[in-house]
């Protein structure tokens, strides 16, 4: 059984955040109680900012691994400027790095399958290059992750969703990678100039 933080709780919004955030609420909790409270509780709870000290390193060590806004700005130049073959090459060296078994589908719907550990997912990216992905596309990867009875499925684009496939996108729990996300995974792997 894989144990997993919810999404909306605390420490998974903390993560999210700037690490610094998270050593504040650390070094306030620490202060306030060692200020407050008697004694004999001091030591206790100067360490109930603990918790928030881990989450601090956790987040901090996770985004000194993120790529800086100039190589994602890069990136996302270097990819909006490639042909579909040199992107899908790109891509599936990025998903082969990360352990996946890649399956090129050529469908409308998708154009990879992914599978890692029993686990599959099934990837749209033709349309990379769009300004602006509407609910068809979404819609069209939804349909054939139902058909293929696959868990996961991933729409990777540079333009922004539309107003309608914002909140589709995340009721059906479809990932969506744009820039940032294409800049990390792609990160190492094509030729910066």
């Amino acid at each position: 059984m894989k144990l997993r933080m919810a999404k909306n709780s605390l420490f998974a919004i903390l993560l999210r955040k700037p690490w610094w955030l998270s050593l504040a609420i650390a070094s306030t909790l620490g202060l306030v109680a060692a200020a407050l409270l008697p004694a004999a509780y001091k030591l206790v709870g100067a360490f109930s900012g603990l918790p928030f000290l881990v989450i601090a390193a956790v987040a901090a060590w996770r985004q000194a691994r993120l790529p800086s806004a100039a190589r994602v700005e890069a990136a996302r130049a270097a990819v909006a400027r490639m042909p579909w073959p040199a992107f899908s090459a790109l891509l599936e060296r990025a998903f082969v790095r990360e352990g996946w078994a890649v399956t090129r589908a050529g469908e409308a719907s998708h154009d990879f399958v992914l599978e890692r550990a029993g686990r599959r997912m099934l990837v749209s990216a033709r349309r990379w290059k769009s300004a602006q992905t509407g609910l068809e596309s979404l819609r069209a990867l939804q349909a054939a992750r139902e058909r293929a009875d696959v868990a996961g499925a991933r729409l990777i684009g540079l333009g922004a969703l539309s107003d309608a496939a914002r909140p589709y996108a995340a009721a059906q729990g479809i990932e969506v990678w744009q820039a940032a996300e294409i800049a990390q995974a792609i990160e190492g792997l094509w030729p910066e100039r």
